[in-house]
């Protein structure tokens, strides 16, 4: 994701500094290489050697004669990305203001005069948060092109977002944005029919695939909205999509059908339930045989084809044969029935795990995949972008 980026990670002086090094590993983990700069009151909180050893690069702590300003973020410097996290109502207000006198504000200045990606990730107390000036000093930095990462308000206080969403603003940022200006519906996960208030039919689609597409599309400049499946759903907060919790085939259809409306594309990745049943009011007393009847749901690719003819459209196959031929035939159908774009046909033994094989089916061609769901979203995300 971060492969071959060079991050200027600059740091104040906020308590949330405590989770710098922590960030920077992530953003190692994901290919980064990573170069601090901190404010006096940052090394308050966490000493720059922590920092040094969590980058593996010196620190600078000052503005020297060697104009490290310059040489990290000039036009031939050597950051692709600036990076302020966490970000003070101070700093803010202060690269607001082109007031340069800590090695981050001096920094973040040259940055935006070079027109470099910046990306700020703000911490502090909720009430100077929402400070009639800090806010219009985060409305104008954005104005100039800046990406804000969201905090995370809890307990009054406007806590630094995580350091996965992070990563992925940061890469956003500093990446290629093919998919920019595109509105994307992705589905994700399993549905759920409810057999009465306590038992449901389920399927065993953990939504990893889903959310890897929508977190490699954003990351290539789409707005994403993630139609997501299962039980759990409602309560997922994700900082790369506009989430829209369901349950059943139906409100899968109902939020699809929606969010179709001004969408581009949709990549429909979600396990959705060819049956359902009527739902008893009360919970069936057990110990006895059950039958139920058990009704087909309609087809959410058909249906949305016929609703919206000209909007291209991802399919996915998940198949128990395990042998290629038969994987490509039966995408193959689905592809020519719904006149997809392409299908992603999955072997669905793998259904649930980290790791995944799929063949990406169109008319004429097949290409094969081995590898993560990660990697997986990238390519699905890639060859998207591509039909564009």
């Amino acid at each position: 994701m971060l492969a071959g980026v060079n991050v200027a990670l600059c740091v104040s002086g906020s308590i949330a500094a405590v989770k710098t090094t922590e960030l920077a590993h992530e953003l190692r983990r994901r290919g980064a290489t990573v170069r601090g700069v901190m404010t006096e009151a940052a090394q308050g909180i966490v000493h720059p050697w922590a920092v040094e050893f969590a980058t593996d690069e010196p620190v600078v702590t000052e503005i020297t004669g060697d104009i490290e300003h310059v040489e990290l973020c000039g036009r031939e410097g050597w950051a692709d990305v600036l990076l302020l996290a966490p970000a003070t109502a101070n700093s803010v207000g202060k690269i607001a203001a082109a007031i340069d006198d800590t090695p981050v504000t001096t920094c973040a200045t040259t940055a935006l005069g070079t027109e470099m990606p910046v990306v700020i990730a703000p911490a502090m107390h909720e009430p100077m948060y929402d400070h009639p000036g800090v806010v219009e000093a985060i409305s104008r930095v954005e104005s100039w092109g800046v990406s804000f990462v969201p905090p995370r308000v809890e307990e009054e206080k406007a806590k630094i977002a995580t350091a996965d969403a992070i990563c992925l603003a940061t890469a956003r940022a500093a990446g290629d944005r093919p998919l920019e200006g595109k509105h994307l519906v992705v589905t994700s996960g399993a549905t759920v029919e409810s057999i009465d208030p306590i038992r449901v039919l389920t399927n065993r689609a953990s939504g990893r695939t889903g959310r890897a597409i929508a977190r490699a599309c954003y990351v290539r400049g789409a707005a994403v909205t993630l139609v997501q499946g299962g039980l759990d759903s409602e309560s997922e907060h994700l900082s790369y999509a506009t989430t829209k919790p369901v349950e059943s085939a139906a409100e899968m259809f109902d939020a699809v059908e929606a969010s179709a409306e001004d969408a581009d594309a949709l990549l429909s990745a979600a396990a959705i339930a060819d049956y359902t049943t009527d739902a008893a009011s009360e919970k069936i007393r057990s110990g006895g045989e059950l039958t139920l009847d058990l009704t087909p749901t309609p087809k959410l690719l058909d249906e949305i084809r016929e609703r919206y003819p000209d909007l291209p459209i991802v399919g996915f196959k998940a198949e128990t044969a395990g042998d290629e031929e038969t994987m490509v035939e039966r995408a193959r159908a689905l592809l020519e029935r719904v006149a997809l774009n392409f299908v992603v046909a999955n072997d669905a033994s793998v259904m649930g795990e980290g790791e995944t094989r799929a063949l990406l089916v169109r008319s004429e061609d097949v290409a094969s995949f081995t590898g993560s769901k990660a990697d997986l979203g990238a390519r699905v995300a890639a060859e998207l972008a591509a039909e564009f």
